[in-house]
């Protein structure tokens, strides 16, 4: 850089910058011709929006209704925190991004209205969903831009697990894992001189028989986890392949906190009151995700300890 291009406008604000002076409204200011800068256009979104979530809002109650009626599905109540949290940590991306892009939002709001109209016409339960998810998702990109989708696009992406998953892709995954759990929770029991036996997925303790049925198959944690570990994913700056490998991580991390839930729920049927066992049940089936959280994080740390590049860069304390 030339003394010619130093000004003083350039010190002053490296200055500043040096000395921590930026305010957080001034760090994240939209960039010009942003929806957010015209308090009409602002409105004018703000009512599509509304407008697109009560067309489809027959798809959205039935989805409410779904998470209401089945833990199973419980991941759901999730996604918006996540997606909110994600296109948060992603907002200084959009500091000088001026929105463009924005008639895509139509075409995508109409392909939603057509998915949505098909699956509700051929009783296409997850068709239908799908549909409501991409309305709001064409609504937003009216006013925010499909670049801004491209910034944001992970933030995006999460709204997908907003669609219940159906009965046939839940059965996939929840037989395997119910067998898997039964087996390794005999295993680790007997090898701790536990009296235990096994049929299928139906332990017997102390004469009394514990099915690991749909309730402690661990797929509402599977879902959760895996929407957390997405979050952790893209919520960090970890390189493409370690990204891969916390993905790929989380249903075997749900299946190690699952086995750790079913121990001692098993004994506490097998030695305990029912209103006990039940009741630790229904509590520890939560706990477990922040538990299997933190073995992904452990999982990263155990690659960094072994000198394995994970972070895209570190930090000056690393």
């Amino acid at each position: 850089m030339t003394s010619a291009n130093v000004t003083p406008e350039l010190i002053g604000t490296t200055a500043r910058a040096t000395r921590g002076e930026f305010s957080t409204a001034e760090f994240g200011r939209p960039a010009g011709g942003s929806v957010f800068n015209n308090k009409a256009v602002l409105l004018l979104w703000l009512g599509l929006l509304g407008i697109s979530t009560w067309a489809m809002w027959d798809a959205w109650a039935d989805i409410i209704a779904i998470v209401r009626g089945d833990e199973e599905q419980s991941h759901v109540v999730l996604v918006p925190i996540v997606a909110i949290w994600m296109a948060w940590i992603r907002r200084g991306r959009l500091r000088r991004l001026r929105p463009s892009g924005t008639l895509v939002g139509p075409a995508i709001m109409a392909i939603g209205g057509f998915m949505s109209w098909f699956g509700y016409h051929h009783a296409w339960q997850s068709c239908w969903h799908a549909g409501a998810v991409v309305v709001l998702v064409g609504a937003l990109i009216v006013g925010l831009g499909v670049n801004t989708l491209f910034k944001l696009f992970p933030a995006f992406a999460v709204l997908a697990f907003a669609v219940p998953m159906p009965g046939g892709a839940r059965a996939l995954i929840s037989g395997p894992l119910q067998t898997a759990s039964a087996w390794v929770t005999q295993v680790v029991l007997e090898t701790f001189g536990v009296p235990i036996e096994r049929s299928m997925n139906l332990l017997t303790l102390n004469g009394q028989d514990i099915a690991v049925a749909e309730a402690c198959n661990g797929m509402r944690m599977v879902l959760a986890l895996i929407l957390v570990s997405f979050a952790f994913a893209f919520g960090t700056p970890l390189k493409t392949y370690a990204r891969v490998i916390v993905l790929l991580a989380s249903p075997l991390a749900a299946l190690v906190c699952n086995v750790v839930r079913l121990i001692p729920t098993v004994l506490l049927y097998g030695y305990a009151s029912k209103s006990t066992a039940d009741t630790f049940h229904d509590v520890s089936g939560w706990l477990m995700v922040p538990l299997a959280f933190g073995v992904l994080l452990c999982v990263t740390s155990l690659m960094r300890w072994a000198m394995v590049p994970v972070a895209k860069f570190n930090l000056a304390y690393q």
